[in-house]
């Protein structure tokens, strides 16, 4: 990474503080196109995760990029370095790398979400003038043959919804089989770019209240959300 994006210490990894999304997405354009990159974002939720499994803990510290996602790791972020940072939400970041990639013919793939998503997301990105070489949806059994497919296409990005940690463990993958791109995990995003899930309003995304909205529109999630009462206590204890 670039010596000029501070770094904090999450468990016994490092995390990159970038200043903010238009940061992020140039270091990846600049650096990270042709040679394998896997970018995670950091979250509560994906610290736990990586200390409780020990596949995803060794998929964490082989990526190359780690981003501050959760607004939680944000505020455990700006104790440790002092200061005030900025939250890279995954969804943000893959948009601005579309945007960007529109303009420089980028070669991109998605993997991951329902046909009728994914397919919808192929084709907005296609009139936005996005180079999409190849999309296939999340529900496949050939792993194998799904990878060769991709290295095939030779992009230059490759977008993988298919939540987490299936996406860090399936870009692992990728990696070990030597696909040569810049891979990042998109989670929900082709969802809400193709209208399927209405995003939180602005206001909410701006007073970091994302997750809360989410609960109220899935209150099935509350299960999920209760773990994180765990993070908050690692937290306050300097346990992370």
């Amino acid at each position: 990474m670039n010596k000029s994006v501070p770094k904090i210490k999450l468990c016994d990894f490092n995390v990159d503080c970038f200043t903010n999304i238009s940061a992020a997405s140039e270091y990846i354009m600049e650096n990270c196109l042709n040679k394998p990159t896997i970018a995670i974002a950091i979250n509560p939720e994906k610290v736990l995760q990586c200390i409780d499994d020990i596949e995803v803990a060794k998929i964490i510290h082989s990526a190359d990029i780690r981003y501050l996602d959760g607004i939680g790791a944000v505020k455990v972020a700006e104790r440790k370095l002092r200061k005030k940072l900025s939250r890279i939400p995954g969804c943000d970041l893959w948009a601005e790398l579309m945007r960007i990639s529109a303009d420089n013919d980028t070669r991109v793939f998605l993997l991951g979400a329902s046909s009728i998503v994914i397919n919808a997301t192929k084709k907005g990105l296609r009139e936005s003038g996005v180079n999409v070489v190849g999309a296939i949806d999340g529900y496949f059994d050939d792993t194998e043959d799904v990878i060769e497919r991709i290295i095939s296409s030779k992009p230059n990005i490759l977008a993988v919804a298919m939540g987490s940690p299936k996406q860090e463990k399936f870009m692992f993958q990728c990696k070990e089989k030597g696909l040569n791109c810049f891979m990042m995990g998109v989670g929900g995003s082709f969802d809400v770019y193709s209208g399927k899930v209405k995003r939180a309003p602005v206001i909410w995304c701006k007073l970091n209240l994302e997750w809360l909205y989410r609960l109220l529109m899935q209150p099935s999630r509350i299960f999920r959300q209760l773990r994180l009462f765990r993070f908050l206590r690692l937290a306050l204890f300097n346990r992370i």
